[in-house]
């Protein structure tokens, strides 16, 4: 079988296998619209309290909006009890038209995982089969035909490697893919990620959901090794795509005939005041300015005196600012 290939999750059919993963603070629609442009087949929102969801918090329905461009997208969700995640399932469906739902059970930062999500679920495979259970019934319960699924970790730490558990777990109660971070909750986003669990992970799975992989996915070449080895269905680029939104097409460049195109500086920052357009649009001129500080850090990896323009980049509060600094290079 060809690297680069359709994925179907269970009623959902996508053309390619190459993913924007959910990442905090980063992919939200301004950015995930830049990803369908740069060959994304496939994006996740941040993710969604389902708690502040039921309180109706105004953050949460900006998060799961939708890029213009969008026509399929995810949205990740992740709470720590199954009667949450249900009215959090019925009220997404209500206010959006995503693809999925996806349920967080791999997110490490002890805020989460104090309430009993994130990857506290990968120790309580109890609860996340409850959680993705009540999940399934929400969707269900509201006449909706799209899949659940959930992104686990391999494990709490490296006495507790308890994925093989947790897939078992959300196949039984329903989970229509599986994506797996093969870091231990320990670990956060710090050392390797272990693909040889990933591997496992398709053996054990054999076939009955798509598996897609996660972790250190930083260039096309890593893409194309992950999915050589550990024969993952599709991948997901998370950290590998900020300030890179056309990483998906390189990928699928380099999987389908062996090399690929480098981004010329100029279309990285207009991609990056594109982004900026639209941070401006949803959140005002300051805070779309502040926000774009570590994005543009970002667009400027690798450009000629990049460091000293990245002390501009953290102090920049205007888009004026931002122009002044790369004028040099958007003539």
């Amino acid at each position: 079988m060809n690297l680069y290939h359709p994925v179907q999750i269970g009623s959902l059919s996508l053309d390619g296998n190459l993913f924007l993963a959910p990442v905090a603070g980063y992919s939200d629609r301004a950015f995930r619209g830049l990803c369908v442009r740069g060959g994304s087949n496939f994006e996740y929102t941040e993710m969604v309290s389902a708690e502040a969801l039921t309180r109706r918090n105004q953050n949460t329905q900006e998060i799961m909006k939708a890029a213009p461009n969008e026509e399929k997208y995810a949205v990740q969700i992740f709470g720590g009890t199954p009667e949450v995640m249900y009215n959090a399932t019925g009220l997404v469906l209500e206010q959006t038209k995503c693809s999925c739902i996806d349920i967080n059970a791999g997110c490490p930062v002890p805020k989460v995982v104090k309430t009993g999500a994130g990857s506290s679920l990968t120790r309580d495979v109890d609860r996340l089969g409850g959680i993705i259970e009540s999940v399934v019934k929400g969707v269900k319960d509201k006449g909706a035909d799209i899949p659940v699924t959930v992104k686990i970790r391999s494990g709490w730490d490296q006495l507790s490697i308890t994925f093989r558990e947790a897939a078992e777990t959300a196949i039984a109660a329903g989970a229509a893919a599986i994506t797996m971070h093969p870091r231990t909750r320990a670990q956060g986003y710090e050392g390797r990620s272990n693909w040889d669990y990933l591997k496992e992970l398709v053996e054990l799975v054999k076939g009955r959901v798509p598996v897609f992989g996660s972790g250190d996915i930083f260039f096309p070449e890593d893409a194309k090794k992950m999915l050589e080895y550990t024969g993952v269905d599709g991948v997901m680029f998370a950290r590998g795509a900020m300030g890179k939104p056309f990483i998906f097409r390189q990928t699928r460049q380099l999987l389908e005939t062996g090399t690929y195109d480098e981004i010329p500086v100029k279309e990285r920052l207009d991609a990056g005041f594109e982004e900026l357009s639209v941070l401006i649009e949803d959140r005002g001129e300051q805070a779309a300015c502040k926000d774009m500080r570590k994005r543009f850090c970002a667009y400027s990896k690798g450009i000629e005196g990049g460091a000293a323009m990245r002390l501009e980049i953290v102090h920049a509060e205007t888009r004026a600012d931002y122009e002044k600094i790369f004028e040099n290079y958007l003539k």
